[in-house]
């Protein structure tokens, strides 16, 4: 393996970080269903003991797969996600009430999260504008005649994400569909911490695939491997 140049700074021990993940922040991580998280950053965030947490992301994963793992263990006070379906024990959190779950449309969190990323305050939606579930708490605004509910935007303290290949900069590549919302939660973090599967010398990445800049990318650590397999436990219940 070819010794990578870290004249940046920016390639790091897991012992290096693991100070970044402390109680009470809101964590961001990427990932559709756990494919695309970052499980060594989510094993370290577990082995960090950090608690409240607040996490935002696309869904709950699986019990055993993405940020399942760090809801099984009871770390998070809050989660805001589009659905929690494929993790059972989130449910049942949320229904013993030691888990907050605010849900929004997938198209809504991941606006919500790209006007975080760029700065923006908020976005503009009338998805549910109708629905009293949808418009309990929220405030509106009249642009041209319509009404739209106001979607403030997210960001948080610490964002995760999982990438193909990077280069000492910081500059990111994602695996197909393992891409998902990996790159607007790079931009949405005021620490984006990376994990990468393969790092390659600064400039063997072709300028045309580079989807996330260097410039979002705080830290990056090796991946120590991706398991994205998931076996049912009759533990978990239904």
């Amino acid at each position: 393996m070819e010794k990578i140049d870290n004249t940046f700074g920016k390639i790091k021990d897991s012992l290096e970080i693991m100070h970044l993940f402390k109680n009470g922040i809101t964590i961001m991580f990427g990932g559709f269903g756990g494919v695309g998280s970052p499980p060594t950053l989510v094993d370290m965030l577990i082995d960090s003991g950090a608690s409240g947490l607040t996490l935002i992301g696309n869904d709950a994963g699986f019990p055993t797969i993405g940020i399942g793992k760090v809801v099984c263990e009871g770390l998070a006070k809050k989660l805001i996600a589009s659905h929690i379906g494929s993790n059972p024990i989130a449910g049942r959190q949320m229904t013993e009430g030691t888990l907050e779950v605010e849900f929004n449309p997938q198209g809504t969190l991941v606006e919500r999260i790209r006007a975080g990323g760029v700065g923006l305050g908020g976005i503009l939606v009338d998805v549910g504008i109708n629905s009293e579930v949808v418009t309990k708490n929220k405030q509106f605004a009249k642009v041209e005649e319509r009404n739209y509910i106001i979607e403030p935007s997210l960001t948080a303290d610490v964002s995760i994400v999982y990438a193909k290949k990077a280069d000492p900069y910081g500059n990111l590549i994602f695996d197909k569909s393992a891409r998902n919302t990996n790159p607007l939660v790079a931009m949405a973090g005021d620490i984006t911490i990376v994990e990468v599967e393969e790092f390659v010398p600064l400039g063997g990445l072709d300028p045309e695939e580079i989807i996330v800049p260097g410039v979002y990318v705080d830290y990056m650590i090796q991946s120590k491997g991706v398991n994205w397999t998931w076996v049912w436990d009759p533990a978990y219940g239904t």
